[in-house]
């Protein structure tokens, strides 16, 4: 088992956290990632905001090397895979008709918020739906008996105080909705810091390390 990915259990079912990042679910062969984001400079770009045009480039490399580690049966993209239809262009939609034949399986997409009113050929925008125990969702959907998977929340910690704080893309667990939520995937995305409740693993340099939050502090530090 690798040491950069962590094992989360949940009734007595596993998943393994992959610092890509993304979660491997091992009974269905299935990696699960979310907020690619794709096409977000050229949505910029068309708003005149100038921004460079390789960070799709990095996130699909990205998705490659992590099929051709794991050697899924199936890719499941948890909504956001493009920023706007403004950022669907030719190449785009070049590379995505040439992914899973790249990928070496199907690539699944649950319809985000941002991927809605866009046409991708080959690549419908399916519903949230189960998957084993788990519930796959883009934005949060608690769904009683089942660990919802999503994405859309970009969760982000703060680690450190000061001119020392950092801010790392993380994996979220909320156990009152039993959800847990994904870093997102792409490479030109935020994130959002994630409640001081959730237990949460942080994602750096590749790997995945649980983390425990500091508690809120009034104190100012210097």
């Amino acid at each position: 088992m690798a040491t950069d990915s962590p094992l989360f259990t949940w009734q007595g079912q596993v998943l393994q956290l992959v610092g890509a990042p993304a979660v491997w679910e091992p009974q269905h062969r299935t990696l699960l990632v979310a907020d690619l984001h794709l096409g977000k400079a050229e949505t910029f770009q068309a708003h005149g905001i100038p921004l460079p045009s390789d960070g799709d480039g990095s996130t699909l490399n990205a998705l490659l090397d992590l099929a051709h580690r794991w050697q899924p049966q199936q890719v499941v993209v948890l909504g956001d895979l493009i920023h706007s239809r403004l950022g669907l262009t030719a190449e785009l939609r070049a590379k995505l008709d040439a992914l899973p034949e790249l990928l070496g399986c199907p690539l699944r997409l649950i319809g985000g918020n941002h991927d809605h009113g866009s046409w991708i050929a080959g690549l419908s925008q399916e519903p949230s739906q189960a998957l084993g125990p788990w519930w796959l969702s883009h934005q949060p959907e608690p769904r009683a008996g089942f660990l919802n998977l999503c994405g859309h929340l970009h969760p982000v910690a703060v680690v450190g105080r000061g001119a020392d704080r950092l801010r790392l893309p993380c994996f979220s667990y909320c156990m009152r909705q039993e959800r847990l939520a994904l870093p997102a995937f792409g490479r030109l995305t935020g994130g959002h810091p994630c409640s001081q409740r959730d237990q949460i693993w942080l994602v750096a340099d590749g790997a995945v390390v649980e983390w425990t939050q500091a508690a809120p502090s009034n104190t100012p530090t210097a």
